[in-house]
């Protein structure tokens, strides 16, 4: 079973972060370990604080994982602090030629911003080259190109490093769900889903984590994204409300409802 690097932040209430990074990859069959980058104060309807990990502590972490284990796969989500974001670049230089999945976050889903203007440029200047994709949706795809149109920034994000650009619309007022994939070759995919009601805390980390789980089974880019986004819908129209705010994906029955799934 292919072992995957998440590389993530915790939030409190299991609908995003670094448990539904775990959930999820399990759910989707492979195995996973895990560097903490910040703790959350936060809940379903909330977002009060982050609090980073030592960088030290994070490095001291990351430096015996790497000795004892190989990866097939990393995924990378909240950062919280630019020290950590150098840090991060390091680990994934010393992972070798394997695919790497960022989730730039930049507001947590509650709306409040999660990254100043220097870990943003870290982002932009540092992790985008060493990513085999990432996933935005519009507004962080806008905030690390410059560009307002959906096509330009998937462009300018492709031109700043990354070798494929997965920006999704979940965020955005429109009838169904559009999501757009560009590849540096030049193809451009476009995938469109019915929009369910309500609001998910935790879709972003659903579709890049299982992205992540898919490219380490061995999935190209255009399998491995369409297989993701269809887990992500599953995981979000099985979900419910357990807090009083946005609605938390199940995870655990997308993977039973996969092909195989027990």
């Amino acid at each position: 079973m292919p072992l995957v690097l998440i590389i993530a932040g915790h939030d409190p209430s299991g609908a995003a972060g670094i448990q539904a990074d775990i959930e999820t990859m399990m759910a989707c069959g492979v195995r996973c370990a895990s560097l903490l980058t910040v703790t959350t104060t936060q809940d379903t309807a909330r977002f009060v604080s982050l609090h980073p990990q030592r960088v030290v502590d994070f490095a001291a972490q990351a430096e015996l994982l790497l000795a004892d284990m190989r990866f097939s796969a990393c995924k990378i989500g909240l950062l919280g602090d630019p020290g950590i974001a150098e840090c991060v670049c390091s680990v994934v230089k010393q992972l070798g030629e394997i695919p790497v999945v960022l989730d730039p976050i930049l507001r947590a889903g509650t709306g409040a911003f999660v990254a100043d203007t220097s870990l943003i440029d870290s982002i932009r200047n540092q992790l985008l080259p060493l990513s085999t994709v990432i996933t935005p949706n519009l507004a962080e795809a806008q905030l690390l190109s410059g560009c307002e149109a959906r096509a330009e920034a998937g462009q300018k994000l492709l031109a700043l490093g990354a070798r494929n650009v997965l920006i999704t619309g979940a965020d955005e007022d429109t009838p169904g769900v559009v999501n757009t994939l560009y590849q540096r070759d030049g193809d451009r995919t476009q995938y469109e889903y019915r929009r369910l009601a309500g609001t998910y805390h935790g879709s972003g980390c659903t579709l890049s984590a299982s992205l992540a789980a898919y490219l380490a089974l061995g999935f190209g880019i255009g399998d491995a994204a369409r297989r993701a986004q269809e887990f992500t819908w599953s995981a979000l129209s099985a979900g419910g409300r357990i807090g009083r705010g946005q609605m938390h994906p199940d995870r655990i029955r997308a993977g039973h409802d996969l092909p195989g799934g027990k």
